[in-house]
Formats: structure tokens, sequence, C-alpha cells
């Protein structure tokens, strides 16, 4: 399954690239803790929700940024923590782009499988997809608002 969710953060292309290759640890959203290797592995709280808000813990790995022309992408994957019978593993890209003079696009492109077979992909269709999208915009909204944070702070 493919979810793609896309926000124009009001900042120069420069200043929020910086912001998302200096420090993952800063801008991911609900980070609990560093790993010790240099993959960059991190835990971190993914959900969805204001009034009622569902959380999992995920650990998310992060590769390293390729420049493609103007855009940098960021390679990043997601897997549960605990048991993952229920759960799928997800492949990601994080993509900015410059929108022009002081505006920057923040893109997320995900794939997954669902677990369970041919019940798995039924029930996503139903219902998870759409948590799944919310999953993915809310991770997106909270990790612009970092990042909006973060280039403002080093200006």
């Amino acid at each position: 399954m493919f979810v793609r969710y896309f926000l124009e953060i009001p900042l120069a292309f420069e200043r929020v690239e910086r912001a998302l290759l200096e420090a993952p640890e800063a801008w991911l959203p609900g980070v609990a803790q560093r790993a010790e290797d240099r993959s960059v592995r991190l835990l971190a709280e993914v959900g969805f929700g204001e009034a009622f808000r569902i959380d999992k813990q995920v650990e998310i790995s992060l590769g390293e940024p390729l420049r493609r022309g103007s855009k940098t992408i960021l390679p990043m994957s997601w897997r549960v923590t605990g048991p993952e019978s229920l759960f799928p593993r997800l492949e990601a890209d994080i993509e900015l782009a410059p929108l022009g003079p002081g505006r920057t696009q923040l893109a997320i492109s995900a794939r997954y499988t669902p677990p369970l077979g041919a019940l798995g992909r039924a029930i996503d269709r139903a219902l998870l997809h759409r948590v799944a999208e919310a999953t993915i915009k809310d991770f997106l909204d909270r990790t612009g608002e970092s990042l909006v944070t973060l280039a403002t702070a080093d200006a």
C-alpha cells in the first residue's frame, strides 16, 4: 500500500534542510532514546488524534540522505517495537524541495504491506489504510513543526 502526504513550510529550503539533516533526534516526534550504532536508529512515538490520541512506539531507521536535483530525500523505515505480527513495517522517503524564495515543501512517500496476507489486505482496504494515512499525516505535521522550531532557532 502507498501513502503520500505533504505540507509547506514558510522557510528557505537551506534552513529546513540543515535542520532535517543535522540532528534527527531533535525533530523526530516523541523520540524516546537513541541507540548506540551510527545507522541512526531511534525510538519514537507515532500515532494520530488530538482529543483521543492513539500512540505506538516504533523503531525508526534513517538512511543516507540523497540529493536529486534540488530535492533532498531522506530514506526512512519504521517497525513497531514488541509483537510485530499485527503491524506492517513501513518504508518511506522524507523529501524536501524548494518552492521558491522562503518556501519549502516537506513530503513523505510511504509504502507498507499489511500483515496477515489476504485477510490483512481486506482489513486494510476497509479500515486500516485510513489509520495509516492519519498516522503518516500526524507524523509529518509534527515533524514539520519541529523543523520550523529548529530552523528558526539557528537564525
